[in-house]
């Protein structure tokens, strides 16, 4: 990357969006680096290049450059085809701002549209998130207490009962209550305050593995694929065990009820450099994957995975997931799936690095 960076531009280099500083004459006086992971290009090689010698075909770039300059305002270019001088092609938006400081004149601030489509996916499935554990806590809270009178008339009723074969059908409602109640206290789970600390991701996984083969049987192998020069991150080893394990456990159901054969569950962890999760840019990230090679999840709820109450197997409570995104997103995460028959991999990001999150262990 260039270190002559223009005076007043230095936090330039910490933006999630590809920026370009142009001199009077458009050529490159400066690229930050979400430019060379975007475009896969070297600032220093693209550095005094004209920017036609940086973007092949760039025609509809260069109007919006003119424009901007003609105007002396900013442009902005919707949804256009950019193709790098390495043939490499994205459709990106870009807006040109005339600037002066310096040797640079105009700067150019690329969004590639695939990205802002995750960011906006992202909002909304935070948004649905929240709304979906208020609705779920407020309903928690407002069946624990019938639901305890309930059981608790069961158990009178039961004393009274003069003949004990009878006591077959207050058991039942006195199970059930408790099954209900267990319920509830798992929807309310989410809701205790995080343990925040230093934990290696790889003692997560270990737990989870040591479960998921005491739990399965033998013909179910749990394979790991592991980067251990990776660091330790800022979070609450509980629920990071239970977010992982809820995922794990449902593609080792998945599994059993499809009848696979040769089942197997790979846990993976790699590094993720200049990661954007929730608009806030990490310098580093742990990719973690859980990949299973059963049937896939069905096609007509793959959409709604992550909502509470929907699931794939028949006895399901549909909370496994919910409660995981939930989790990982306590931690500033994101979590995604992508499923098909044969492979289905859940890939859970979680920033090294959290200013928030470290106040938070200051605050304990």
């Amino acid at each position: 990357m260039l270190q002559n960076i223009p005076s007043g531009f230095s936090g330039l280099e910490h933006l999630a969006t590809a920026v370009i500083l142009l001199d009077q004459s458009h050529r490159v006086v400066y690229a930050n680096p979400s430019t060379e992971i975007l475009f896969a290009l070297s600032a220093t090689q693209i550095h005094g290049n004209h920017i036609s010698e940086v973007f092949l075909n760039c025609e509809i770039l260069q109007i919006a450059i003119d424009n901007a300059v003609k105007n002396n305002s900013p442009y902005r270019e919707h949804e256009f085809a950019l193709t790098t001088v390495r043939q490499h092609s994205f459709a990106v938006t870009c807006t040109v701002t005339p600037v002066d400081i310096g040797a640079a004149k105009l700067l150019l601030e690329f969004q590639q549209m695939d990205q802002q489509l995750r960011i906006a996916r992202e909002e909304r499935m935070l948004i649905q998130q929240q709304a979906n554990s208020e609705l779920l806590r407020n309903l928690a809270h407002e069946i624990r207490n019938p639901l305890g009178g309930l059981r608790g008339a069961a158990q009178l009723l039961e004393h009274e009962l003069p003949n004990p074969s009878l006591r077959e059908y207050t058991q039942v409602i006195i199970k059930e209550a408790d099954r209900l109640q267990s319920l509830m206290d798992r929807l309310l789970v989410p809701h205790r305050v995080p343990k925040y600390e230093s934990t290696n991701i790889h003692e997560v996984l270990e737990r989870v593995r040591s479960l998921l083969l005491a739990e399965s049987p033998n013909n179910i192998k749990v394979r790991r694929d592991y980067d251990t020069s990776l660091p330790d991150l800022i979070g609450d080893r509980e629920k990071l065990i239970q977010a992982v394990l809820n995922i794990a456990r449902n593609a080792v159901q998945a599994m059993q009820t499809g009848g696979t054969a040769n089942a197997e569950v790979v846990l993976r962890t790699r590094a993720e450099r200049q990661v954007t999760l929730s608009k806030k840019r990490y310098r580093v990230a742990i990719k973690l994957q859980i990949i299973d090679n059963g049937p896939g999840i069905p096609v007509d709820i793959r959409d709604r995975i992550f909502y509470p109450l929907v699931s794939g197997h028949e006895g399901g409570s549909g909370l496994g997931l919910a409660l995981a995104q939930t989790f990982v997103t306590q931690h500033h995460g994101m979590i995604d799936c992508e499923s098909q028959p044969g492979n289905t991999c859940f890939t859970i990001l979680l920033p090294v690095e959290s200013t928030v999150i470290k106040h938070a262990i200051i605050q304990q």
